[in-house]
């Protein structure tokens, strides 16, 4: 067994390594991370301490804060404003149209039962906010799709994405142990899972942003940024427990931020972009540390068909979502490529059915593997290739 300090050095400075030689190739770094995480897996695995598989949930929440409060703090009124409806359309669309599409196929292809085949189906069709909120981030930064705000309206769906298909998941897994659930009340926790969580994350930002202005002369940003995110892990923390959408919380307590005190909101994105060094490494090396990749392998050629039949059917819901706008065919086919990648959901709840005792467990395990190996490097490559040239810049 490794020492867990040489381990965390291996993390950090092997994620780094890979990072910058996909970076110098042209591949993007977060891809070298994965890869690095994969290898890990393939080598040292059995030799890892069981402290750093205790930590992980916790080092990839973090990093989840993180970016989704430099999202929050990168959203712009007037952007949202513009683009509101194709938001909210790009929120549930293609996770609906997806995980309906997948619940059907893992029905007639796997033979599942239709309850599995409905939490299989929605644990598979939720987006990485992981992989894409850093991609968009960027794109922003070096200013591709400015115009129509294009990264600003895949920010705001992505998480809300997650919302749904995280939700939908929980309703199937609870149908498929129990046989019953009380479907409207599920259904109808969706919508409150998210005006709970906007409404959170609106009460943080404005007592955040009362204290930052209080004590603006007398604390450094650094030790303001520690607050914010010390506030983002209690949110976090409290929407697990009560079951609402502290994702979307997150986000809104960066917006508030930036609405009110753009002073304020740029010195704690500064602030949260040197810590996204260190969380954007531990992030991705564990989403490949902990891929099995003899379990992925066990799908086969039909779990390939059904998750390109997923990701086909995701497809024609993104651009039935951006249909009647603004986008031009270019855009509306970017806004495709940076809806595929898969990794943080999976990563997260493709083990629940076989710890539930679900006979179906190994065979979904195995299908979020293939997912998350699949369509992150797909997603990845797409976006870093095709968006300066699909977004016009």
């Amino acid at each position: 067994m490794m020492d867990f300090s040489l381990i965390f050095v291996i993390v950090l400075l092997g994620g780094w390594l890979f990072g910058r030689i996909f970076g110098k190739i042209g591949l993007p770094s977060i891809l070298g991370m994965v890869v690095f995480g994969i290898i890990c897996s393939l080598t040292i695995k059995d030799r890892t301490p069981e402290l750093l598989w205790e930590m992980a949930p916790y080092l990839k929440s973090f990093a989840l804060i993180v970016i989704l409060l430099r999202a929050g703090l990168g959203l712009n009124k007037d952007a949202l404003r513009k683009n509101g409806r194709i938001a909210v359309l790009m929120a549930f669309l293609p996770c609906l149209v997806e995980g309906a599409a997948l619940t059907g196929a893992m029905t007639l292809i796997f033979h599942f039962p239709l309850f599995v085949s409905g939490l299989t189906g929605f644990m598979l069709a939720a987006v990485s906010p992981a992989v894409i909120v850093p991609s968009m981030l960027d794109l922003k930064a070096r200013g591709i799709g400015r115009e129509k705000d294009v990264p600003t309206i895949i920010l705001a769906g992505a998480s809300a994405d997650d919302v749904f298909a995280i939700t939908l998941f929980t309703v199937f897994l609870d149908l498929a142990l129990s046989g019953h659930v009380n479907l409207v009340r599920s259904l109808f926790s969706v919508p409150l899972s998210l005006v709970v969580g906007i409404g959170a994350g609106i009460l943080a930002g404005i007592l955040l942003l009362r204290f930052f202005r209080r004590f603006h002369e007398s604390i450094r940003a650094t030790e303001k940024t520690l607050v914010l995110v010390m506030a983002g892990t209690l949110l976090v923390d409290l929407g697990d427990s009560a079951h609402f959408a502290a994702l979307i919380g997150l986000m809104t307590i960066g917006f508030i931020l930036l609405e009110r005190s753009e002073l304020i909101a740029h010195e704690l994105a500064q602030k949260l972009s040197k810590i996204w060094v260190f969380a954007e490494i531990v992030l991705f090396v564990l989403i490949g540390y902990s891929l099995d990749v003899s379990v992925a392998l066990q799908g086969g050629l039909k779990a390939l068909a059904v998750l390109g039949i997923g990701l086909f059917f995701r497809s024609l819901a993104v651009l039935a979502a951006t249909s009647r706008s603004h986008l031009n065919r270019r855009e509306r086919l970017f806004c495709v490529i940076a809806y595929l990648p898969k990794a943080t959901v999976q990563a997260a709840l493709g083990g629940v059915a076989l710890s539930r005792g679900i006979p179906e467990g190994p065979e979904i395990l195995a299908l979020a593997v293939l997912a998350i190996i699949v369509t992150t490097p797909i997603g990845l490559i797409g976006i870093r290739a095709f968006g300066p040239k699909l977004l016009g810049n």
